[in-house]
Parts: structure tokens; sequence; C-alpha cells
């Protein structure tokens, strides 16, 4: 079972982000390797927050020594060599990880790609998501096949594909 929790500054827009936010974090793990998560007794938990610029501009700057606002962070709980074994746990709840978007960076990217802020902070979510599960980018084939798990997806919600300009 997959729990979402939600917290959100002022300054987003009005939208039902705990609703968004979990079939986002549910779509994302129902197309990796982990979909048994969804169904398994044990309760993988996931936050998500949705905050300002310079807050993500701090966590940046201090986790990451990136002096600048970005559009979502994720910071995983579980080791990703360790996830598999993760429905064995003495109290029945895993606590994946956190994920932190900022809102303006979030809504100057959907302005520029002509989609919603709603639709963008679920890709942004996915996105999340997938680092959570031990998902990473840096190489070319890393990237392709998280842009891939990416786009089934935001498809699978009724969001078109973010890379269809590739």
């Amino acid at each position: 079972m997959i729990e979402v929790a939600v917290l959100h500054d002022q300054g987003w827009p009005d939208e039902d982000w705990e609703m968004l936010a979990q079939r986002a974090v549910v779509s994302a793990i129902v197309h990796s390797p982990y979909a048994s998560f969804a169904t398994d007794q044990a309760l993988y938990e996931v936050a998500v927050k949705l905050t300002s610029d310079e807050e993500v501009h701090q966590l940046n700057r201090d986790y990451r020594d990136k002096d600048r606002p970005t559009n979502v962070l994720s910071f995983p709980l579980v080791q990703s060599d360790l996830l598999e074994g993760t429905g064995n746990t003495d109290d029945g709840e895993v606590l994946l990880g956190d994920i932190v978007l900022a809102e303006g960076v979030c809504a100057r990217e959907a302005a520029e790609k002509g989609v919603s802020i709603a639709d963008h902070a679920m890709h942004l979510i996915i996105h999340g998501t997938f680092h959570l599960l031990g998902y990473d980018h840096m190489e070319d084939a890393e990237a392709e096949a998280m842009e891939a798990l990416e786009t089934q997806s935001l498809l699978s919600l009724g969001v078109s594909d973010p890379y269809g300009d590739r």
C-alpha cells in the first residue's frame, strides 16, 4: 500500500494536490520493478513538499552544492540496493523518502512547455519518485530508461509525453 503526505506553501495554485501527488507516486511505482509496493501489506510512504524557489535553492545548495533553485529534489531514505527487501519490515512501514518541488521554477517550466502547472508537477513528482526508487539520469542510457518510464507513467494518467520533442 502507498501513502503520500503532501505539504504545500502559499503560492501554489488551487488544486487537489493530495490526489494529484498520490496518483503520480502510485503511477511511477506501478510502472517500476517495484510495482508490488502498491499491493504489499507493508505501507510505503512518500512525502511531497510543494514550496518556494527560495527553500529549494537553500536545499539544493546545502545538499547538492548547487547554488540555485531547481525544479525538483528527491531525498531517498532507502538505499536502492535494499529496496527489494523492504516488505519485510518490523513495523510494516517503509519511508521511501521526500520529494520537494519549487513553485516558481515549476510554473515557469510549465509555461515554457505550454502545459498546466498540475500536469508539470505530476511529471516532476513521478520523476522524483523514480529517484526514490534508485533511478538516475547521469548516463545517456539511464536517462533514456528513466524518461521512458516517466512517459509510461504519465500516459497512464492521461498526461502527454513531456519528452515528445526528442
